[in-house]
């Protein structure tokens, strides 16, 4: 139940969780479930952290789910996938300890509380060159939901990103997709078209966002409905001001809720889920690339405030990731109200027929069909005299209408708004465009043409475009002999910018496999956990597949809930409980 700090009836808690995106609303729940006492702490105005504003993809190999669709799967195969792509970038215990126990955290879910995941037919996972790796049954999917249920803590939920809606706010997933493009051929497809619009206009007179959540609003709205329904207290626009001591560890936190400002305390710790560093104001700058990437899609309130108050106890920030943060590349947009849409080019046009990606010279640099992680990987490792941060994704005037490119959506008939703000730059020609990107024609003439001559043969000889599953899963199946080669061919020629975003962090606070925060020396700091990108990535900066943020995020939730519940509750501390000012 949404409350504040005055509403409050006592300031004594078992577990106190700060942090409301899926993690930290995972922790809270499982804590619930284990009949423990929880207060929930988030700084913004809305539940539901970056996971809100994402697919809600959830990889947890073995499922009670995956034997539906990926009955030849096991935990051996899974663990070998991560040994090989991982390696030594992380502790094998710490991925142990998830393997083992997210398909846990999944059952607990689904049969004790109100949450439901559902596997996709096909959802590879990204590395595929690696032994282990599956095509179906580790990724998760959230099932959609009527947020109606949750009344007006709906407004609660953080709303998606816009440009991933349509209509003005309502929210598609890859199936609602799939049968909008059909609804002309198929009168199943019809019927789930009619069904989607009649919700969404029965809310818009209803004067209400749209209340058909799914992918990651729907993981929300479920987390938050089981919430409800256990009357666990949630903070909103709380600021925690620092820990209360308990020995020679954490007992609670002080926190301030516009006048108010209180010591909570929590008897059998603290966890941490604040989301990470990403916008934090000194140490964004400490471990990203220099010069340091502007653009991150994430949700507003990952501060690393948190990971400073963790610091401060004695904690120690994790070592040896291939990369500090996930990424992925983003194009950047002023919206008519004068804020900045930046949005992810996940997999709707890079792997497209008839597309390609070039550096500011107007050559290729990379595979277009890897994953996001990757693609944003070799932007930023081009050599300085081939920069490719930003670099180009290039398309003609019928790959443009057929797939898209960006917030470009398929089929826009008025390309002007995009024209007039320089978010697409068109040309007449080949040559004319390149002269716009400041690129020689001849380079760009000549690029286009080996991809022509790769689209015709299915073969890309430079960089191997198409060659796993993955590629093509993500590339238009009608096209052969490669569903990720097509001809650019057809003028004008468009181009869109891309630039290298942060999408998670992936360094974070060292933890050991019940999610305690680790001591420099190694050892746990009493009362304090930490979960999600809060912690040390147990991807170690790589990224096998979807949904490795929520996966490990979920499951070291419930280990920390899990831990916290047969824990001895914490010593007395320093401060005592109530009120320290106003």
């Amino acid at each position: 139940m949404i409350t504040t700090l005055a509403g409050l009836p006592d300031a004594e808690f078992d577990l106190v969780v700060v942090g409301a995106g899926a993690g930290g609303m995972a922790a809270a729940l499982f804590a619930a479930l284990r009949g423990l006492k929880v207060l929930l702490v988030e700084r913004t105005a809305h539940v539901g952290g970056t996971s809100a504003l994402s697919g809600g993809t959830t990889w947890i190999p073995m499922s009670r789910h995956a034997a539906a669709v990926a009955p030849e799967d096991s935990l051996a195969a899974a663990e070998r996938f991560l040994d090989s792509v991982v390696g030594n970038r992380s502790a094998a215990s710490l991925r142990r300890a998830f393997l083992a126990s997210g398909p846990e955290a999944i059952a607990t879910l689904e049969d004790q509380a109100e949450v439901r995941f559902r596997p996709y037919a096909t959802h590879p996972d990204y590395e595929q060159e690696h032994p282990g790796a599956t095509l179906r049954g580790r990724a998760l999917e959230p099932v959609p939901f009527d947020g109606r249920s949750l009344g007006a803590d709906l407004a609660r939920i953080r709303p998606p990103i816009p440009e991933f809606t349509i209509l003005g706010g309502m929210m598609v997933d890859r199936t609602d997709i799939g049968h909008l493009l059909k609804l002309t051929r198929s009168l199943a497809s019809l019927r789930h078209a009619l069904r989607l619009l009649a919700w969404y206009g029965r809310d818009r007179l209803a004067g209400r966002r749209g209340s058909r959540l799914v992918m990651g609003n729907a993981l929300v709205g479920r987390l938050l409905a089981a919430l409800k329904a256990r009357q666990v207290p949630i903070l909103l626009e709380a600021t925690v001001q620092g820990f209360l001591p308990a020995g020679a560890g954490v007992g609670g936190i002080v926190v301030a809720q516009g006048g108010t400002r209180r010591a909570i305390r929590a008897r059998r710790g603290v966890v941490l889920a604040a989301g990470g560093f990403n916008r934090h104001p000194t140490r964004r700058a400490e471990l990203l690339p220099v010069p340091t990437p502007a653009h991150c899609p994430g949700a507003p309130g990952h501060t690393g405030a948190m990971q400073d108050l963790a610091l401060a106890q004695g904690a120690r920030f994790g070592t040896g990731a291939d990369q500090p943060v996930f990424w992925a590349p983003v194009s950047v947009r002023r919206r008519a109200d004068g804020s900045t849409a930046v949005f992810p080019h996940f997999v709707m046009d890079r792997s497209k027929p008839g597309t390609v990606c070039v550096d500011q010279t107007g050559r290729r640099f990379v595979n277009e069909s890897v994953s996001y992680h990757q693609f944003a990987k070799a932007m930023l490792a081009a050599p300085a005299d081939r920069p490719a941060n930003p670099c180009f994704i290039v398309t003609d005037a019928a790959g443009l209408r057929q797939y898209g490119l960006g917030m470009v959506r398929m089929g826009t008939r008025d390309l002007r708004p995009f024209l007039e703000d320089g978010y697409l730059v068109a040309g007449a020609s080949l040559a004319e465009l390149a002269g716009k990107l400041g690129m020689e024609a001849a380079t760009l003439e000549a690029t286009v043409a080996a991809m022509n001559a790769h689209a015709e043969t299915g073969v890309d000889a430079e960089f191997g475009r198409g060659t796993t599953a993955y590629h093509r899963i993500n590339g238009d199946a009608a096209q052969t002999p490669n569903p990720t080669l097509g001809p650019i061919a057809t003028a004008p020629f468009y181009a869109v910018r891309l630039h290298p975003g942060d999408i998670g962090a992936a360094t974070g606070l060292d933890i050991d496999t019940s999610a305690r925060v680790l001591a420099a020396d190694g050892t746990p700091i009493p009362g304090l956990y930490a979960c999600g990108n809060e912690a040390q990535s147990i991807m170690g900066g790589t990224y096998p597949g979807p949904g490795i943020s929520l996966g490990p995020a979920i499951t070291f939730a419930y280990l920390a809930a899990r831990h916290a519940a047969g824990a001895e509750p914490a010593g007395a501390g320093e401060v005592g409980a109530g009120e320290v000012g106003r």
